[in-house]
């Protein structure tokens, strides 16, 4: 990395979210997307022609040990999330790694262990934090507006969304789990993150799968594999308890049959003040002389939007050598919370939280 010059970025999976980087990074001038690479080698070359991207590698180890290449960002299945991302940091490249950050608590642990070896950068792109509505919140809440946060709702309930019937997606071996760890992961780390960062401490859950295994509840989102399989949820429920007192009650679902706008949601209970996010709309509340005061929140006209945001951080944080706002513990934590939820809905037991990574 030559200071003045872009950070040069390699792009491991072509697909959908690869590409969503892809597109990102064409906005954001510090970096330069130099090499990409796919399992399907046909897409990481219709890429890399859409893109202008430089170079195609016919593997992740082709690319990994490019010197040029200082960061990668690892757009795969779940299942090879730690595999590639210990690999990445092994080979001295700081990491982007997608959500989920491992397919279970064991593989986050490995994770962690070879960041910290490293030394390198490793961020999780949970771009829900960047969004402008999620900012503002996030401002108010440090400001003190919202008193003690008490309790959170959150969730991202979808009517009709299963994705990829049959593909990886569905499938526990390779994706870790369904909503709770596609959809549930995302509205657990804005919720942390808005509340302050209490400890979780134990957790209480249930998951359901009343529509997947039948065929039924199918989304647009990627094309089925009538021949595969589904072994996951489609739905997820969770209250998680705190260390200072407060709770997260956490719905998720790719199919349910409810009434629903299909847009994930957090809200806040504060002792002084209220915050709501849902989709693109946001409010805030309080009480004031014995009146209800509700003020609405707006994503500004010409905002740059998160992703951007996100990618600028992580640049940044490369550049400064500081812990990204979305580091290897916050993935960590959001394992260990999803582990729980998961093993508790197999044993109908409320499952208290083991930190043996601080």
């Amino acid at each position: 990395m030559t200071a003045g010059k872009p950070i040069r970025i390699g792009i491991i999976g072509s697909g959908n979210i690869g590409n969503v980087h892809m597109e990102v990074l064409k906005k954001v001038p510090e970096a330069e997307i130099t090499a990409v690479t796919d399992v399907y080698l046909p897409l990481a070359e219709a890429r890399a022609k859409e893109h202008n991207i430089e170079r195609v590698y016919e593997s992740t180890d082709k690319l990994l040990s490019d010197p040029s290449i200082d960061a990668v960002i690892i757009a795969v299945s779940n299942e090879w999330h730690a595999p590639i991302a210990i690999q990445a940091l092994e080979a001295g490249k700081h990491v982007m790694l997608e959500k989920p950050m491992a397919l279970n608590l064991a593989s986050a642990k490995q994770i962690v262990e070879a960041e910290r070896k490293a030394g390198k950068v490793l961020m999780i792109p949970h771009q829900l934090r960047w969004d402008a509505l999620s900012l503002a919140v996030k401002q108010q809440v440090e400001k003190g507006a919202l008193g003690h946060i008490y309790h959170a709702k959150a969730g991202w309930l979808r009517r009709k969304g299963i994705p990829g019937w049959g593909t990886w997606f569905t499938q526990m071996g390779k994706s870790g789990g369904g909503p709770l760890i596609d959809l549930g992961v995302h509205m657990l780390d804005l919720s942390l993150y808005l509340m302050g960062n209490p400890k979780p401490v134990s957790v209480y859950g249930a998951t359901y799968a009343e529509f997947g295994p039948r065929k039924k509840g199918i989304g647009s989102w990627g094309a089925p594999n009538w021949d595969g399989q589904y072994d996951v949820e489609d739905l997820a429920t969770a209250l998680i308890k705190f260390d200072n007192g407060a709770t997260l009650s956490l719905d998720v679902s790719w199919a349910a049959l409810i009434e629903t706008d299909n847009q994930p949601y957090v809200q806040l209970l504060g002792s002084e003040g209220g915050a709501s996010i849902r989709g693109t709309k946001g409010k805030l509340f309080a009480e004031m002389f014995d009146r209800e005061a509700d003020i609405d929140l707006t994503v500004p006209e010409f905002d740059e939007g998160p992703r951007v945001r996100m990618a600028r951080h992580f640049l940044s944080c490369i550049e400064s050598g500081l812990q990204p706002l979305t580091s290897v513990m916050t993935g960590y934590t959001n394992n260990l919370i999803l582990d729980a939820i998961y093993r508790s809905s197999q044993t109908g037991n409320e499952v208290k939280l083991d930190w043996d990574i601080e």
